[in-house]
């Protein structure tokens, strides 16, 4: 391995491209990482669906995304046997997997496998990485996520972040309230309409509603809620979503479970607009209560929060992102958990191939391509 170059294998999902042309949290966090590392001067090869879209290389597994299949396990496995079989070609010091069943072959490669763990770590999904976590580096989002299960074999902690410069920033906003993410009764989108309504602010709710149980959700809580002053507009691309971000009075982010991150949280300070939320998961670690944003235990003490938000400076919010969610800052944090982890990988992975690795194409961003198949 070289002292500064590294060679990284970044396995996504099988549900977003990359970077997602609209709802995609893990997939947004994989392409300005991505990025952020290639500019770092590593060599970055990302295994992934749909088309590419980042600065690393790109070899891809199916070339549709499923979006609507979100959950099912044929796609899942379907992606994660394709992934491990392209690795077998590919000649690199670290793989980075943002995969659900992709780790579950970690201990079959000679090189090292980090994951991020981008969900809850109690319940089935803690006993899946108590499972795992013997052959891989298991990296946490938020102290909040690593205190939920404190034994599982952590090498470290990097919080997500975003290109701070990607997002425009506004001063003066208008008077609207948002809530940006997926329709789900965890995500209590009805609690965001409650809370803009005491407030007496209007409130554009944008996000996707696919899920069967979201459609449930939906029509049981928000629906009955929708009017005049709370429209959906539906899902959003990155455009449309900058846009509504800048422009808003605050972002409303009512969860009801313990998140381990919110990244709509850092994208709406990274526009100047505070967070008005409640204090559930990573919360308190990326708001600032009365500099961000405003972190309540009840939602009925979230009116007067969007009512006060008034008064905190949107250059505050800009600054905090800056020098706490940056991809420099995330990119810098990856780079040394890999390093770390590659300190002692085992076997190299040419003794796995009988001498010089095969190589297989990959591609460019921009380039079109179609499912390889690494056996012809």
């Amino acid at each position: 391995m070289d002292d500064t170059r590294l060679r990284i294998a970044m396995i996504s999902t099988p549900w977003y491209p990359v970077p997602p042309t609209g709802y995609g949290g893990i997939e947004a966090m994989a392409a300005v990482l991505v990025d952020a590392l290639v500019l770092a001067g590593h060599e970055v090869t990302v295994i992934g669906v749909g088309r590419p879209g980042t600065m690393g290389d790109f070899i891809v597994t199916n070339g549709v995304a499923e979006p609507a299949r979100v959950g099912h396990a044929g796609p899942e496995v379907l992606h994660a046997s394709r992934a491990a079989g392209l690795l077998k070609y590919l000649d690199v010091d670290v793989v980075h997997d943002h995969s659900t069943a992709g780790p579950l072959q970690a201990g079959l490669r000679a090189v090292p496998t980090v994951v991020t763990a981008h969900g809850p770590v109690k319940g089935e999904n803690g006993q899946y990485y108590r499972a795992v976590d013997d052959t891989v580096h298991l990296v946490a989002i938020s102290a909040a996520q690593q205190a939920q299960a404190p034994s599982l074999n952590w090498a470290g902690l990097v919080h997500n972040a975003v290109r701070t410069d990607d997002y425009p920033y506004a001063g003066r906003k208008q008077d609207y309230v948002l809530y940006l993410g997926r329709l789900s009764a965890e995500k209590g989108a009805h609690l965001a309409i409650d809370a803009a309504r005491a407030a007496g602010c209007p409130l554009v709710l944008a996000g996707p509603c696919a899920k069967p149980d979201d459609r449930e959700y939906f029509e049981r809580e928000v629906r009955p809620r929708l009017g005049p002053d709370a429209r959906w507009i539906g899902e959003a691309g990155f455009a449309a979503k900058v846009a509504l971000l800048a422009n808003a009075r605050c972002l409303v982010f009512p969860i009801e479970w313990e998140e381990p991150f919110g990244l709509v949280m850092i994208e709406a300070m990274a526009c100047g607009t505070p967070v008005v939320a409640l204090r559930r998961g990573s919360v308190p670690e990326i708001v600032v209560d009365g500099v961000t944003g405003f972190v309540r235990d009840r939602p009925d003490e979230l009116g007067a929060a969007i009512q006060a938000v008034d008064r905190l400076d949107p250059i505050a919010c800009r600054r905090r992102v800056r020098r706490e969610f940056d991809t420099s800052k995330m990119a810098a944090g990856y780079e040394a958990i890999y390093r770390q982890v590659a300190k002692s990988p085992g076997p190299h992975l040419e003794s796995l191939c009988n001498g010089e690795p095969r190589r297989i194409p990959t591609f460019s961003s921009g380039a079109r391509v179609e499912v390889l198949d690494p056996s012809g």
